[in-house]
């Protein structure tokens, strides 16, 4: 597992689903009990605008982004309140793109020393048809990775 004394900063990657319940509340813990700081990262991508009878207006496509961006900093901000009531130095980061390149930016720009995220634990070929982040990032992050499967 990670050295208390050795973490200084653990990154927590959410997709602020209920899922990734279990894993923020074991970046906290191991935050807590290493007196890191945690940084919780959550990527959002936006649908590509389309041509034709699908297409978007630029106005109502920026409406969107900021709608999107809006809700999800008041839920990044929630779990940034909860993280500092359990006695943890907390704070948000909210990008758009790729979920495990943004991911695995976020760890190198940050000189995270443990990335905890959540994994929804899919088999088969739900994980084929829609890969696994998890598994994406722990191929390419700069740093230790610990899972936690959601409930």
């Amino acid at each position: 597992m990670l050295s208390p004394m050795r973490s200084r900063r653990i990154l927590h990657p959410t997709d602020l689903s209920r899922a990734s319940g279990r894993a923020f509340a074991k970046a906290v813990e191991l935050a807590k009990d290493s007196r890191a700081e945690l940084v919780l990262l959550h990527v959002y991508a936006m649908p590509v605008q389309m041509m034709g009878e699908a297409y978007t207006p630029p106005a109502a496509y920026a409406q969107m982004e900021a709608s999107t961006r809006r809700a999800a900093q008041k839920r990044l901000d929630a779990l940034i309140a909860r993280a500092r009531q359990a006695g943890v130095r907390a704070r948000a980061l909210l990008v758009e793109g790729t979920p495990h390149v943004r991911i695995a930016r976020a760890a190198r720009s940050y000189r995270a020393d443990a990335i905890v995220m959540g994994t929804h634990g899919r088999t088969g070929l739900a994980r084929a048809f829609l890969g696994s982040v998890a598994a994406r990032v722990l191929a390419s992050a700069p740093c230790p990775v610990v899972t936690v499967r959601g409930a």
